[in-house]
């Protein structure tokens, strides 16, 4: 290998003029890719190696790579170019990429943002997250190592993700001497995977990274392969937003742009598709049409506009169109429905828990999203089904998903804006999955809401009270069912119409087959509070006594209701008392290990934050409690005609 120091020069018009330098690289075309593939197969080196041909390292940055290739390096006293793209401490020293290192060069006929991802398995969040906007992956192989666990599961997960354009580089192939036989005998292998989940073409190239073979340009080190360097095939590939560009038009509305009462825009980056000033649109999910008036952007008005652009729309009429909805070419809408079913991948440490309302993120859709369990899990080591009622951290599987409100939606295999999404925790406001939508489940299409002429207003107008649902929460023990009941007395000597939901006696019925793991919790509660609901619709009062843990479970069931309606009563007893009095014996089973998931003893309980009412029992009893709590509010259930 030459020596960097007689060879290697920067582009001269970077310092002599940088404008200059920027326009030269302004129309270039952009192709994001992902490197990945398994530990040490050459990940990173491949990136540093493409930097350094492409001239893209500063002399200082070449000084920095000599003097740490000398310190930290694996290559001896040679330059060592994963160390261009390892940047954390812990990576350098382990030689492992752990994090998603985003790298940009060019090329005279090109411009690229490559994306390296780790490639452990503990890590396979970071390798999606790198691969949710790429349009190629290349898939790195070891020579001496062939196919690999983690090779099969990266190829998986890019198929999986959408990306289209896969290349396959036998990398290392100095290392075996660059053997004709070798490289043949990995590619068949890999095709033959490649077929079983689905890849139906991709480009076989051998390279060495360190060594510069076939990188930059066709190396005379392998006269038998007579294909294009890596750089070339990077160079032609064909990027996603050229092909977006021939489907139908789609933009998610982003921000209404009212700088003024004259004008009203609405403005997106384009997803698919073009865009004319006289073209029908459709306003979605509302379904409106109205015709394009002006593409507007800061450099003025367009005649046309493509995928891939950012502008603001402005129409012909005047309709209601706000930030989520999406605009679409007239003829040929996306689809709206609320029930999906999706390939999720689990992202956080806590685990899926199925019932629970997560935040669903959809280009700017923002809605309210419920998990089903999973239809099953897969194993992508080996494309098992495994079956499972949860997800973990990094698990990925098939589930079902319903959200609070229909949305717009494509497949993620025919458009990632409208097919993709996050979801995210409501508590924490973590990001804890990815998912892709595959299609709209038809029970979404034929189940729609009946007509009825007494409504809930009407049903609280007969009984002559505001209905109401007063939700009991506390540790088991803390005598929620008790002053539950003797509210409930209070009520109906007073002529209030109403029914009390216990923990207990719903488990005997509804709700038999549900155990008392987290994620029969979620589901317990979820249950209970689409009954409350139907039964404060009827007018009730209805009083539910149930330790609920979670308070996105409560915060759910507060949701269901119109606002006011939902009464959090927190009965307020240190753990200590409430096993003291073990009426049940509960606790004492659950010291004894012979009770699992036991509230309080290796379950945790969330105590309520804003509760609309909070009751010590180790200062009152529980006459004066629902003496307390009849009195507190029952002016609130007063009918006023």
């Amino acid at each position: 290998m030459d020596s960097p120091e007689k060879v290697y020069e920067t582009d001269a018009l970077i310092a002599e003029d940088i404008n200059a330098y920027l326009d030269r690289h302004q129309h270039k075309s952009m192709l994001r890719f992902i490197t990945c593939g398994s530990v040490d197969d050459g990940k990173s080196t491949l990136i540093g190696r493409l930097l350094y041909d492409s001239r893209m390292i500063f002399e200082d940055q070449l000084a920095s790579l000599e003097a740490d290739s000398k310190k930290l390096g694996t290559q001896g006293q040679e330059i060592d170019f994963a160390l261009l793209v390892d940047g954390l401490a812990a990576e350098r020293e382990q030689g492992i990429t752990i994090d998603v290192a985003y790298r940009f060069f060019a090329t005279e006929k090109r411009k690229f943002i490559v994306a390296d991802t780790p490639g452990h398995e503990q890590y396979t969040r970071n390798m999606v997250t790198g691969a949710s906007t790429a349009d190629l992956a290349i898939i790195l192989i070891d020579a001496r190592q062939g196919i690999l666990t983690q090779t099969r599961r990266h190829s998986y997960l890019a198929h999986l993700l959408g990306i289209k354009h896969l290349v396959v580089a036998v990398n290392k192939m100095d290392l075996v001497g660059y053997d004709q036989q070798t490289y043949d005998s990995i590619i068949a292998e890999y095709a033959k995977f490649g077929e079983d989940i689905g890849i139906e073409s991709f480009t076989a190239i051998p390279i060495s990274g360190l060594a510069g073979d076939n990188i930059a340009r066709r190396s005379e080190n392998m006269p038998w392969y007579d294909g294009p360097s890596l750089v070339e095939h990077l160079e032609t590939v064909e990027v996603a937003v050229t092909a977006n560009q021939q489907k139908p038009f789609r933009m998610a509305v982003q921000w209404v742009n009212r700088p003024n009462l004259d004008f009203r825009g609405f403005s997106g980056q384009i997803a698919s598709g073009s865009v004319k000033p006289g073209d029908s649109i459709r306003v979605l999910p509302s379904g409106k049409t109205s015709t394009v008036k002006a593409i507007v952007t800061a450099d003025g008005e367009l005649d046309m506009a493509v995928a891939g652009q950012s502008v603001t729309l402005t129409l012909k009429d005047e309709i209601d169109c706000s930030r989520g909805d999406v605009i679409a070419t007239a003829d040929d809408p996306p689809q709206v429905a609320d029930q999906f079913e999706s390939t999720l991948v689990w992202m956080d440490e806590d685990g899926l828990l199925p019932g629970r309302s997560y935040w669903m993120k959809t280009g700017s859709q923002m809605v309210s999203v419920t998990v089903q369990p999973p239809k099953y899990q897969i194993n992508v080591n080996n494309m098992d089904q495994l079956a499972a009622k949860t997800l973990e951290l990094n698990d990925i599987g098939v589930v079902e998903i319903s959200t609070d409100r229909p949305i717009v939606f494509e497949p993620y295999a025919d458009n990632r804006d409208l097919g993709g999404y996050i979801l995210i925790d409501k508590i924490s406001n973590a990001t804890v999955a990815a998912g892709m939508l595959h299609f709209c489940l038809r029970r979404s299409q034929n189940v729609h809401w009946q007509d009825v002429d007494i409504d809930r207003e009407a049903h609280a107008l007969q009984k002559r009270q505001e209905p109401r649902v007063v939700w009991f929460t506390g540790l088991s023990g803390s005598g929620k069912s008790t002053i539950a009941n003797m509210v409930e007395k209070r009520l109906h000597a007073s002529g209030k119409h109403s029914f009390l939901l216990d923990g207990d006696n719903v488990r005997h019925g509804l709700n038999k087959d549900l155990g008392f793991t987290d994620a029969d919790r979620v589901e317990n509660i979820r249950r209970i509070g689409e009954v409350a609901k139907l039964m404060a619709d009827a007018g009730l009062i209805v009083l539910t006594a149930f330790i609920s843990p979670f308070r996105a479970e409560r915060s759910l069931v507060r949701s269901m209701l119109p606002e006011g309606e939902f009464i959090e009563i927190f009965v307020d007893t240190p753990l200590e008392v409430a096993e003291e009095r073990d009426v049940k014996g509960l606790y004492k089973k659950a010291r004894a290990g012979e009770l699992k998931n036991f509230t309080g003893i290796d379950s945790d309980y969330e105590i309520p934050v804003n509760p609309e009412l909070r009751i010590d029992t180790t200062k009152m009893s529980p006459e004066e409690a629902a003496e307390l709590i009849v009195d507190k509010i029952t002016g609130a259930w007063a009918y006023t005609i």
